[in-house]
């Protein structure tokens, strides 16, 4: 379960003051940026991250600090 960061953070940061982020579109860019950090590692030939962290959490932390966004048309 992540604690850290929390949803409402998440989804805060993903979206803006006039363009706020849903739960749903949290879920979507949280899931393809997992997949694209699972894919990485296999290509890599990596087993797992760091101090075995989930690659859940890596993206979200990834959401948090600003490099992972969310494109809308």
């Amino acid at each position: 379960m992540i604690n850290e960061p929390s949803v409402d953070a998440l989804v805060r940061k993903l979206g803006s003051e006039e363009d706020p982020a849903s739960r749903y579109e949290l879920c979507v860019v949280v899931s393809k940026r997992t997949r694209q950090i699972i894919e990485q590692m296999q290509n890599m030939g990596t087993g797992e991250l760091p101090n075995k962290q989930k690659e859940i959490v890596l993206a979200c932390q990834e959401i948090m600090g600003g490099k992972v966004t969310s494109l809308r048309d």
